[in-house]
């Protein structure tokens, strides 16, 4: 058994242990499932120890025979890119398990008479325990078929998180579209998948008439069509892995899922969507899209790089209309997720690197502005900005907090997501000079609303309490438990904002055989600077 099996062998057993858990203690359940978060970390924390930059480019590999009728294989290895994403998930799972600690204490009860348990603490830190373990496997995955059915599985507890945990009335629709927004994807990519076993079986690849879906042996014997497949099929399944992978991310225009999917979830269940599961639609650009399908990636880039623009912006000026809260915070990730996939396919060092480094500190980010959104409306039992004022003045260091977790989303220096933005930019820049400056026009509206958000629900006089029952006029700043879950947050968006370079170590290896895979070169300077000692 190794390293990589044990990383997701830890919170699987720990769900299905949390489960056997007597409904009467549900508290054994929660700190149950988060020391085995903790224990995950602890793995992921000793990967990332022995892992060695510059060395293999798969670390840590498992090779077991899974399927040997088709050639499937149980075949994981860790790259530089899968690190830092196992990092970030493992990172986030403790916090969000103590983020969402009461979430579903009133969602469910034990019914006696038949003896079995309700939906409740049990079901729900189960959940995400369960999530992890398939996130985790993605992240790691290099046998395709592996992939493909853990990508889809992991739409099976995020539609329990959403549906049977979220609040607001519109939880089951919501839930409902995100399956069927992403089902529609996984059908499509299983389609791609099963040609891409058909198009090896016919190659070189091929033994005894059997495919493979093997990642490296595909890519290891040469990019541009050595999978005996044209240009069209070429075509065809790249567009069967993209759209999933699209739809999973989201990139506009197949992203109307995620905003209803973030306001009807907990707190805790959305942010474990925003920053870790749809990462796994980036990632998968990257490692399959890219390395897969290198011609079609070249001949696509220009229409992905134009609807990560389109998103871009379309996010940030939705962001400014919302008067919900969740859901301006949830079209903000819209315009995010365009900066990660504009730099994954501007296909230069810098673009890719800062896009690998955005998944990270938009996970960071995402997960500070989110839970303390949600620690406001805990307190007010309302989404909308209209109902909050002069939080700074009863609740400071709610407010303070509030405001860094803002600015780290619009970017600013000093912040984790400014150094990653600033490399997408530059990157995309050398090569597609028009797209990036369109992309610019972000920073100023992400400025707008971050800074107007903040403006109406921080500043001005303290608005009561209204409604039946309301007893106080203030509501209370942060206890120990919320701040115990925000200092590790913003914390780690002030250390990657002045000291990126030790996840940079770790992704540029990584991007350097990728782009090589692709047979793409950084773009050659274009301006030359004359000399000043020389003619004239």
């Amino acid at each position: 058994m190794g390293w990589l099996t044990i990383l997701w062998l830890v919170p699987a057993v720990v769900a299905v242990g949390v489960v056997a858990v007597p409904a009467s203690r549900p508290e054994i359940a929660k700190w149950a499932a988060l020391l085995g978060t903790l224990a995950t970390l602890a793995v992921a924390i000793g990967l990332a120890i022995g892992f060695d930059p510059d060395g293999a480019r798969y670390q840590f590999v498992s090779d077991v025979a899974w399927i040997p009728s088709f050639g499937a294989r149980y075949e994981l290895g860790l790259d530089g890119v899968g690190l830092i994403l196992i990092l970030l998930t493992a990172v986030l799972l403790p916090i969000l398990v103590l983020a969402g600690w009461r979430d579903a204490d009133h969602a469910g009860s034990l019914d006696h008479s038949a003896g079995r348990r309700q939906k409740g603490p049990h079901t729900y830190v189960a959940l995400m325990l369960a999530l992890e373990a398939m996130v985790l496997i993605s992240f790691v995955a290099t046998d395709v078929l592996l992939f493909y059915i853990v990508f889809e599985a992991m739409l099976i507890p995020m539609y329990f998180l959403i549906g049977g945990f979220g609040s607001g009335g519109h939880q089951a629709a919501a839930a409902v579209k995100f399956l069927l927004y992403n089902l529609f994807g996984g059908l499509l990519m299983l389609a791609a998948v099963i040609g891409l076993y058909v198009v090896t079986a016919r190659s070189d690849l091929g033994a005894d008439g059997r495919g493979t879906f093997s990642l490296p042996a595909i890519t290891d014997a040469g990019a541009g069509g050595h999978l005996a497949a044209g240009t069209g099929v070429e075509a065809l399944l790249f567009g069967g892995f993209m759209i999933a992978f699209a739809i999973k991310a989201p990139l506009w225009p197949f992203h109307s899922w995620l905003p209803d999917s973030a306001v009807a979830a907990t707190p805790a269940s959305a942010v474990l969507m925003m920053a870790v599961v749809d990462k796994v639609g980036t990632f998968a650009m990257l490692r399959f899209c890219l390395q897969l399908f290198p011609d079609a990636s070249k001949t696509f880039a220009p229409l992905i790089i134009a609807l990560s623009v389109v998103g871009i912006v379309y996010g940030a000026i939705l962001a400014i209309a919302q008067t919900d809260m969740m859901r301006l915070i949830a079209y903000t990730s819209i315009s995010h997720f365009g900066f990660i996939i504009l730099g994954v396919f501007a296909m230069t060092t810098q673009s890719q690197s800062g896009a690998t480094l955005y998944m990270v500190n938009h996970g960071i980010s995402t997960a500070a502005l989110f839970l303390i959104a949600g620690f406001l409306v805990s307190r007010r039992g309302s989404r909308l900005i209209a109902d909050y004022g002069g939080v700074a003045k009863v609740a400071p260091v709610l407010a303070g907090t509030f405001l860094v977790a803002g600015l780290a989303t619009l970017s600013l220096p000093g912040l984790a997501p400014f150094i990653s933005e600033f490399l997408v930019l530059i990157g995309t820049f050398t090569r597609y000079p028009a797209a990036a400056i369109a992309a610019s026009s972000a920073l100023v509206l992400s400025a707008i609303y971050v800074l107007w958000l903040y403006q109406r629900m921080m500043g001005g006089p303290p608005k009561p309490v209204e409604g039946p029952g309301a007893a106080r006029k203030t509501m209370p700043d942060l206890h120990r438990r919320e701040r115990l879950v925000v200092a590790p947050l913003l914390a780690l968006l002030l250390v990657f904002g002045f000291f990126p370079q030790p996840l940079l170590n770790l992704i540029t290896p990584t991007i350097a055989h990728t782009m090589s895979s692709v047979g793409r070169d950084n773009p050659a300077p274009t301006v030359s600077i004359p000399n000043p000692g020389g003619p004239r």
